[in-house]
């Protein structure tokens, strides 16, 4: 699997070497990865995650697409569904996935740049990935994806993970999706803002993203997911204690 934005610097140090990693299994990686407590127990950066962890990832071996994100929200956290909230409805939508196509793990694998819901900010949004669980985890849990055929990079955070800090930002950055598509990489990426409500306002600065980038995502989704047979593991965390 080859990516570009290696080395990079904050808000993810550490990032994935461009040294070639032995494949994982991922079942296995994501067992490991639910009894994880770093971000709770030795944070790197700043407090302690604020409530009991609660890593939430999809996926397997036989998973074709690839959706990196951001960081599970509150409701994701408490049920243990990867966006299972509003902003799952949407991006359902952009995709032109049923639930049920969306949450089938042979096919689909969900992998958060924080694994856990890292709590709200003073103003009520959710706060940034906690900075600890990429260089730990991400690595191997890509390791353990080897039939991916895309890769959906939502948000900045997954953005310069996977293709490098863009001193233009989110919209620099999803703007340029074709040349970013047409790149001689696999899997191949398509970068796209994050389906929050929160993003109304870009979405409506924007509407050559409905009008361009959504069709040829929706094909590319579904040619992805053409034949792809196995098994996989919705690799979600136990019930979040009340403390």
């Amino acid at each position: 699997m080859t990516h570009r934005g290696l080395g990079l610097s904050a808000p993810f140090p550490d990032a994935m070497s461009s040294a070639p990693v032995l494949q994982k299994d991922f079942a296995q990686t994501a067992a490991a990865l639910r009894a994880c407590r770093i971000c709770r127990d030795a944070p790197r950066f700043g407090a302690p995650l604020p409530h009991e962890p609660r890593p939430v990832v999809q996926g397997s071996g036989s998973a074709r697409l690839l959706i990196a994100s951001q960081a599970p929200g509150n409701r994701a956290h408490r049920s243990g569904v990867p966006f299972s909230d509003p902003s799952g409805v949407r991006l359902r939508a952009w995709l032109g996935l049923s639930e049920a196509a969306f949450y089938d793990a042979t096919k689909v694998a969900i992998l958060p740049m924080g694994a856990c819901f890292p709590g709200l900010d003073a103003k009520g949004g959710d706060r940034p990935p906690r900075r600890e669980c990429a260089p730990a985890w991400r690595a191997d849990l890509l390791a353990g994806l080897p039939q991916l055929d895309l890769i959906l990079v939502i948000g900045q955070y997954a953005q310069a993970w996977h293709l490098g800090r863009n001193p233009g930002g989110l919209t620099e950055t999803v703007a340029g999706w074709r040349d970013v598509l047409a790149a001689s990489m696999r899997p191949r990426i398509l970068p796209l803002p994050h389906p929050s409500w929160r993003n109304n306002g870009w979405l409506r600065k924007n509407p050559w993203f409905e009008a361009e980038l959504l069709p040829v995502l929706r094909a590319e989704v579904a040619s992805a997911l053409t034949d792809a047979p196995g098994k996989g593991i919705a690799a979600r965390g136990p019930s979040p204690s009340s403390a």
